[in-house]
């Protein structure tokens, strides 16, 4: 999908790139939005002061999280089969499909699951006990699920399209490695913080 709205591709299609990839942040946020407060308004009802015990639970589900990515690498996870639908790439105007696989996208669950933070993010948002902070939290996923798109911005022609797949297939394993570091200290942290409660 990502090599799917890029400038050279926009061309093509005679849309303007910045406007799907404007809808396409707006939709990311937005989906992760939605997942996250719907996990939080669980969690409201599961636990009834989060405090201490969601930031245990943020834990737990941060530290497994890394140490999945550690163990399958970047590989598909147990969820859904499915991915955005190309099609809609001819069908529709670029706000649509910019907005529509955005928001998918954003989800993390609508297609597929590529890293156990997905999950993570649904269970930190459900420890939080509050559909607000899930929103935010859930925010900041899909915000951080559109990031990718932008290094789309510079392929206007065939050869650089190649070369941006190619450089993203090398960063894998960077990006594997960041996504585990970052889990563990995230899972760190909340220790520290429900620690700090006690």
């Amino acid at each position: 999908m990502l090599g799917s709205i890029t400038p050279l591709g926009q061309r093509g299609r005679t849309a303007g790139w910045g406007t799907a990839v404007g809808f396409y942040v707006a939709g990311s946020v937005a989906g992760g939005s939605l997942v996250g407060a719907a996990a939080g308004a669980v969690g409201a009802l599961v636990i009834r002061t989060p405090g201490p015990t969601g930031l245990w639970i943020a834990a737990a589900a941060a530290l497994l999280a890394a140490a999945v990515d550690a163990a399958y690498g970047g590989r598909r996870l147990p969820g859904p089969a499915r991915q955005v639908n190309e099609e809609w790439l001819v069908r529709y105007r670029a706000w649509v499909y910019g907005g529509g696989f955005g928001f998918q996208l954003g989800t993390g669950i609508a297609t597929v699951v590529t890293t156990a933070g997905v999950y993570a993010m649904l269970l930190v948002a459900a420890a939080s006990g509050s559909w607000a902070t899930g929103a935010a939290i859930g925010a900041v996923f899909g915000l951080a699920r559109s990031v990718p798109l932008l290094a789309a911005r510079r392929v206007g022609s065939s050869d650089e399209l190649l070369r941006m797949d190619e450089s993203l297939r090398r960063l894998q394993p960077v990006a594997v490695r960041s996504a585990v570091a970052g889990q563990a200290a995230l899972g760190a942290a909340a220790i520290a913080l429900a620690v700090g409660l006690r």
